[in-house]
């Protein structure tokens, strides 16, 4: 089983940017990776996907033209690059490996492993 580590987040300003950084312990080439939040009182909630290759990529609306999913397999690294950051964006944000379901899945529950999160304060 993959372990997921994230690192990166903090407190900023809006409209600031901040890189999410998600290392595994082994190597995720058979993984799609994905990206969630969770906002205080709110449920868990899709964010991005990326394909096993890095070639193809999926968002929620809420994040398109701002947020930029990639990953390094060389590195067993996936990132998460935020900018124009605004309050609402504001959430413990987790990386999840995907190993058997169609990479663009957005539902939890299709995620294998996740990681710990890191949280993201925007202030306004």
């Amino acid at each position: 089983q993959v372990q997921l580590v994230e690192s990166g987040g903090g407190l900023v300003q809006a409209g600031d940017s901040l890189r999410l950084s998600c290392a595994a312990s082994g190597n995720t080439f058979n993984y799609a990776m994905g990206w969630f939040r969770q906002a205080p009182g709110k449920e868990r909630e899709f964010v991005a996907a990326i394909t096993r290759s890095g070639g193809s990529t999926v968002y929620t609306d809420s994040v398109k033209g701002r947020f930029t999913i990639s990953r390094d397999n060389a590195k067993n690294t996936v990132y998460l690059q935020l900018n124009s950051l605004k309050p609402e964006d504001t959430a413990v944000y987790y990386c999840a490996g995907n190993r058997y379901r169609p990479w663009y899945a957005r539902n939890q529950n299709d995620y294998d492993c996740w990681g710990q999160g890191t949280q993201v304060t925007v202030s306004s």
